[in-house]
């Protein structure tokens, strides 16, 4: 069952080297009492070094550039679509973003950071 992700949360991105925390945009939602995610809440900051192929700042000598994620539409896919936290659906510990440098899917919520939910 997914849960819910609230701030405080972490992502990872499968080419970046060091995890990115996730902060609540809308501070008026909240899940168990601290401020959860929405689909539309994005990580800021980099993900370190980056060794994704895709990536032009890769094509240095040394193979890996900053990883500056470049989110791509639909943000976090799927959220929890039954769970409307303001105008947009909850993000969930299952959801996965994409990357215009690394790829589909390729930052995903790890496994802290989430609490239990019914109906998600």
């Amino acid at each position: 069952m997914p849960c819910l992700v609230k701030t405080g949360g972490t992502c990872t991105c499968m080419f970046g080297k060091v995890p990115l925390p996730l902060i609540s945009s809308q501070q008026n939602v909240s899940a168990g009492n601290v401020p959860a995610l929405t689909v539309m809440d994005l990580p800021t900051g980099t993900f370190g070094m980056c060794n994704s192929p895709s990536n032009p700042a890769t094509k240095n000598p040394t193979g890996s550039g900053p990883c500056s994620p470049v989110f791509l539409p639909p943000m976090w896919s799927p959220g929890a679509p039954k769970v409307m936290l303001g105008q947009f659906a909850a993000l969930t510990n299952s959801s996965k973003l994409s990357c215009a440098l690394g790829g589909p899917n390729c930052i995903t919520i790890m496994p802290n950071g989430a609490v239990p939910t019914v109906n998600a």
